[in-house]
């Protein structure tokens, strides 16, 4: 899945009734879709090329970044070096005819040992925009490794927030580097690591975090050898500050979603869930990513040609393998709130463009990136604790187990 991202922002807390406010939209394929009416409706998002590819591992700083389109043009691009405490934004001009984008920099070099995002929207001649979005690793120095980390510094995130490295480089000494990561709070509060494998090792409370706490990650990577001969190169400190508390829970049988903002009910949404042969997982899944609109494709998580959307809006990210709770225009209006029929997502009614006064919308703008939604009575498995920042699924002693300094 492709996404276009935008942070979200806090809002009011009155409790609203969506009955009645539905009105008729065209029903079209997707993450939440039974159908496709797509035909030869082509658009500029099929063809956006990105360079270096998605995924792509190892890239040299000398490699080229470009963007480009040979229809349409080019809405926006933004390239940010992500992962690594503080975002920072590559500048870059979009040309004159819309077709491509390119650093403002001639001969500009990327970051060594970095981690990269690139998003990209692009529109047709009858205004129609596409979404793509992906994301490549450069060169860490032989011997080397790095930590790519969330969330970033100085961001106020929700009360679920899970701090989370993945490592470039396998990790065998696990104690040392565990180590060589602090975190400390205020008011204090205990806090635990957990690895997954030998690339991934996650740290949070005991319970979610209280509203107003501020969190310092201090990490001291540097020369910290983390395997036979391989040493740590970061030194740096990350703050960030927890928000308001809200949480939310999607009863599947029941088709809702209640959104409760410290402690306290504010909104019972109609949703549409997984469908009965594509189920929504069951769990504690925490919020990572917003976007504004984003590109949904079935090739991507293993269905097949079954959907792809191009301008799904008001995306929100609640696993890795690609479960988003997210606007649907495309559902005739009675399946929320009634009816499953997604291939794993929680679908919202929303407006083509997405539209601030929908259920979608209202949501999208109250949420942050650490606020947790919770789904229950699904037919599904309950979401693995690695699979995002799924790790509120274990209870605090499994979690503790889990750190290599018991």
């Amino acid at each position: 899945m492709n996404h276009v991202a935008k942070r979200a922002r806090a809002g009011s807390t009155a409790v609203l009734t969506w009955a009645g406010l539905f009105t008729v939209l065209a029903v079209l394929t997707g993450c939440s879709g039974t159908s496709s009416v797509f035909g030869d409706d082509r658009s500029p998002g099929d063809a956006i090329r990105i360079v270096p590819k998605d995924g792509a591992t190892d890239v040299g700083a000398g490699s080229p970044l470009e963007v480009t389109v040979p229809d349409g043009r080019l809405e926006r691009v933004r390239v940010t070096r992500i992962e690594d405490a503080e975002q920072q934004e590559v500048p870059g001009r979009i040309a004159g005819d819309g077709r491509s984008w390119a650093p403002r920099e001639d001969g500009y070099r990327l970051g060594l040992a970095g981690k990269y995002s690139v998003e990209a929207v692009a529109v047709d001649g009858d205004g129609h925009r596409s979404a793509r979005s992906t994301t490549f690793t450069t060169l860490v120095p032989k011997d080397r490794f790095i930590g790519y980390f969330k969330p970033e510094n100085r961001s106020t995130v929700g009360t679920g927030m899970i701090v989370s490295f993945d490592f470039s480089r396998q990790i065998t000494d696990r104690a040392a580097v565990e180590r060589a990561i602090r975190i400390t709070t205020e008011p204090e509060v205990e806090v635990a690591g957990h690895w997954f494998g030998k690339n991934r090792l996650d740290f949070r409370p005991a319970g979610y975090w209280e509203p107003g706490t501020e969190v310092t990650v201090d990490v001291g990577l540097r020369d910290v050898e983390g395997a036979p001969g391989v040493y740590g190169s970061q030194r740096k400190k990350v703050t960030f500050k927890v928000g308001r508390s809200q949480t939310s829970v999607v009863d599947v049988r029941e088709h809702t979603m209640e959104v409760r903002r410290d402690g306290e009910l504010v909104s019972a949404v109609p949703v549409t869930a997984g469908a009965e042969k594509t189920t929504t997982y069951n769990g504690k899944m925490v919020v990572s990513e917003l976007h504004d609109v984003t590109r949904m494709n079935g090739d991507t998580v293993g269905f097949g040609g079954e959907y792809d959307i191009k301008d799904v809006p008001h995306a929100i990210r609640l696993t890795k393998s690609g479960t988003f709770l997210h606007g649907n225009y495309w559902e005739d209006p009675d399946i929320f709130g009634s009816e499953n029929t997604s291939h794993g997502c929680i679908g919202l009614r929303d407006v083509k463009g997405g539209g601030s006064d929908t259920p979608a919308g209202w949501f999208f703008e109250r949420t942050l990136v650490g606020d947790v939604v919770e789904v229950v009575n699904s037919a599904d498995r309950t979401v693995a604790p690695d699979n995002g920042l799924g790790g509120w699924n274990l209870d605090w002693a499994r979690w503790k187990a889990g750190s290599a300094l018991r």
